[in-house]
């Protein structure tokens, strides 16, 4: 009994070990989370910032603004922001359930995937054939930047060479107390022109290219700011996914730490209670004899 007393004491210790651990890694995605959402209204501003001069560079084109293609995409690639750790959840369940669908176009379509985190990328793997490009996550809020320009600096070597080809990002969206997670799908490709009414031609502005070159690149700053967003989306959904995963462990830890609790308390009585029976039965005998 002495020796199975002493096996729980010491998973009494270690299970309090563990909760340490898990409050520090629900603290840590915790402080991320609010670090992310500290950084989309920055975003966002620099997105519409680039959106009001788009709008602008429309007026000056000699024609009508370039529409989307109709019918079905013969070319696309998929962006899918997985986690680049664990502890998610069925974070990256979701993200897959809505990615793999999105490759299966028409005959004679080509479709590629890229996979943004090391674990997304371990989710991808069990789901198909190898992705044709991955990239880790960002493990910092400072380096989604670095994530979105590494992403829009491979685009072209991502992109299929072909007319109308899409560029689709899938990325999940922090619940924010709001019920679960949802998975959101974002075409950046074939760009949507019709999001920016064009500008009034009363005043144009000053420029120093030509219209449609001068459209080209606020389009490229555009995909960059939301890529820019997608990333600190997946980070912050990530972390809060994490956080809660982190909240139900500590609840399920808490729950075995009082029933070891308990187990042992119970077995030092009873090695109280039988050492109390050896000690009457001890003294019973010396007074017989």
């Amino acid at each position: 009994m002495a020796d199975r007393l002493n096996a729980i004491e010491a998973r009494i210790e270690s299970i309090g070990q563990l909760s340490s651990v898990i409050g520090a890694m629900r603290g840590i995605a915790a402080t991320r989370l609010h670090e992310a959402a500290g950084r989309l209204d920055a975003i966002r501003t620099y997105a519409g910032a680039v959106g009001a001069g788009i709008a602008q560079a429309l007026a000056l084109l000699p024609g009508s603004a370039p529409s989307l293609a109709d019918g079905m995409a013969r070319a696309r690639t998929v962006i899918a922001f997985g986690s680049e750790h664990g502890f998610v959840g069925a974070f990256n369940t979701r993200i897959f359930d809505a990615a793999m669908p999105l490759l299966e176009l028409a005959p004679g379509g080509r479709a590629s995937l890229v996979v943004v985190g090391g674990r997304g990328l371990a989710a991808a793997r069990e789901r198909g054939p190898e992705p044709d490009w991955s990239t880790p996550m960002a493990a910092h809020i400072d380096e989604t930047a670095t994530l979105a320009n590494r992403l829009s600096d491979n685009l072209f070597d991502l992109l299929p060479d072909s007319p109308g080809c899409e560029l689709l990002v899938v990325h999940a969206v922090p619940a924010e107390g709001k019920g679960a997670q949802a998975v959101v799908t974002r075409r950046l490709l074939p760009f949507d022109y019709s999001r920016f009414p064009q500008a009034s031609r009363s005043e144009p502005p000053l420029i120093e290219l030509p219209p449609s070159q001068l459209l080209a690149r606020l389009v490229d700053e555009h995909v960059f700011a939301e890529l820019c967003e997608a990333s600190v989306m997946s980070f912050a959904a990530e972390n809060e996914a994490r956080m809660l995963a982190m909240a139900a462990a500590k609840t399920n830890v808490a729950q075995k730490h009082d029933e070891l609790v308990a187990e042992a308390r119970r077995l030092r009585q009873e090695q109280i209670t039988e050492e109390v029976v050896e000690l009457a039965a001890g003294s019973r005998a010396r007074l017989a004899g």
